[in-house]
């Protein structure tokens, strides 16, 4: 459902906002790729009136409505103006603002009856938009520019944001961008988007208990891309459909330095934080076959105090933050790529948090880094977005693995490191050698560093018993062998061939 938002909100932008190779195009032609352009992404577009006076085309009460499982949206702009020039391009110009209402549906919990909707009413205030329109024919493009752009909640349930003291706003700075729109029936669009700096203020109050929480965010340098397939015909709101039929999304989405600070107070308890960021992205790709979705923060710095903290200020930063997921969604012939990234680097925690469970320091306070690569090929038998296929995932699994490759693995913290790299490739047809599982064939490589000192060190602190610190020994004297001439450093070689199990050349199964 979120993936349907996604689509119908970046539909209705592009809309508002638009995007430009120069050719002749006619007012008429501009509102009709609007039209068409609404229908793709499965909303309804109406004017209550429209007017032609020279080479201008106004359109009144222009009205769209975006309907999905679970929500609804539906925008009113006042008045579209559709401006010819002596160029062949269009101008567009519209109200300074709009308002959007939103009505999300109670969702309830199982055995429960739902409650009534919740109805949210948006102001979007856009002074200043500049937008021309060009091309032709199955082209139709457009760049536009927007001086001040906010976005704030008038509302909810019909109680105004005020009374309720509530504030809810999103203003974006010097934003501008271009879109381009080809096809007559099937459509491909690309767009460009930048904004200096976009501002995010949060106020709520509770009214049962009257407390109070505040939020301001700070965004800069954000830019963007994005792109896609719309079809006609389909119903947006049943995503496998849609896919099938030839629906596809990607973007692209990056920003610069940013800032976020709350605090909230409910009686007697009260807390503050903040946090910062160099840069960051989020990236997202869907068609009839994977989806992909990441996104990375680096330079990340984060403090909080309150009084359910036991101690001043709490701290956390690190390098660099990443995730990263690429996955088949439907049922294919032969398999297709995966690939799956999880990254932390360098995560450091206050002195506080340390001497928690080390108060003498036995445990160095290096960074820890926790690197996770892999990739690999897996074959689906469904539709994984299908619902029926879904409820048929709780009993059988979805498709089968084909090959994996650890491209690197890294855990380090408090003085060890461990470290590897490996590849299988798995045979479907056996799965008794290994009961429930394909047969694999590969090597995975590992080294250790530093790991009998750190159990040394959580014996004597008490936090490992030492029976068990002596069956870990146990288990990598079995596994590992130690490297002549460097210091508490173990290697293992796990390998699988000729259907058996291999640690440092020594078949255990």
């Amino acid at each position: 459902m979120q993936i349907r938002t996604l689509a119908g909100s970046t539909a209705l932008a592009a809309l508002a906002f638009g995007s430009a190779g120069w050719a002749d195009v006619t007012p008429e032609e501009v509102w009709q790729n609007w039209q068409d352009m609404s229908a793709s992404y499965g909303q309804s577009m109406t004017a209550s009136a429209q007017r032609t006076e020279g080479d201008r085309l106004t359109v009144e009460g222009l009205k769209v409505v975006f309907k999905q499982e679970g929500s609804e949206v539906e925008a009113t702009i006042d008045e579209v103006r559709f401006n010819g020039n002596d160029d062949g391009t269009v101008d567009v110009t519209m109200s300074d603002s709009y308002p959007v209402t939103m009505v999300i549906d109670d969702i309830p919990a199982e055995g429960e009856v739902a409650g009534e909707p919740t109805r949210i009413g948006i102001t979007v205030r856009q002074p200043g938009l500049k937008m021309t329109a060009g091309g032709g024919g199955e082209e139709t493009s457009y760049v536009f520019s927007i001086p001040t752009l906010e976005i704030g909640v008038d509302e909810v349930d019909g109680v105004d944001a005020a009374a309720m003291e509530l504030k809810a706003d999103i203003t974006l700075t010097d934003t501008q961008g271009s879109y381009l729109v080809k096809g007559l029936e099937t459509k491909t669009l690309t767009s460009d988007f930048s904004a200096a700096t976009a501002e995010m203020v949060l106020r709520m109050k509770d009214e049962e208990s009257s407390g109070v929480m505040n939020m301001r965010a700070s965004l800069t340098d954000l830019k963007g891309t994005s792109g896609g397939t719309l079809v006609p015909g389909v119903d947006m709101a049943d995503m496998a459909a849609a896919l099938k039929a030839g629906f596809s999304s990607k973007a692209d989405f990056t920003y610069g330095p940013t800032t976020m600070e709350f605090d909230f107070t409910d009686g007697a308890d009260s807390a503050k934080g903040s946090a910062s960021t160099a840069s960051g992205r989020f990236n997202v790709a869907m068609d009839d076959r994977t989806l992909a979705y990441g996104g990375a923060a680096n330079s990340v710095n984060m403090t909080m105090s309150g009084t359910q903290i036991p101690f001043p200020q709490l701290t956390v930063n690190y390098a660099e933050a990443a995730f990263d997921l690429l996955m088949p969604i439907a049922k294919a012939e032969a398999p297709q790529d995966f690939r799956l990234l999880t990254k932390l680097v360098d995560l450091k925690i206050s002195e506080e948090i340390w001497a928690m469970f080390d108060p003498t320091k036995q445990l160095p306070r290096d960074p820890a880094t926790l690197v996770i690569d892999a990739s690999g090929k897996a074959q689906l038998d469904v539709d994984v977005l299908d619902p029926a296929a879904q409820a048929a995932m709780e009993t059988a699994p979805p498709g089968e693995i084909h090959a994996l490759d650890v491209n690197a693995l890294r855990l380090s913290a408090a003085g060890a490191e461990l470290t590897g790299t490996g590849g299988f490739t798995f045979d479907n047809s056996d799965k008794t050698t290994f009961p429930g599982m394909p047969l694999p064939t590969g090597k995975m490589e590992l080294k250790l560093v530093g790991g009998n000192g750190l159990l040394d060190k959580l014996v004597a602190m008490g936090l490992i018993p030492q029976d068990q610190a002596m069956g870990a020994r146990m288990m990598l004297g079995m596994f590992a062998r130690t490297v002549e001439g460097q210091e508490d450093t173990l290697t293992s070689d796990l390998e699988f061939k000729d259907k058996g199990f291999y640690a440092n050349g020594q078949r255990l199964q």
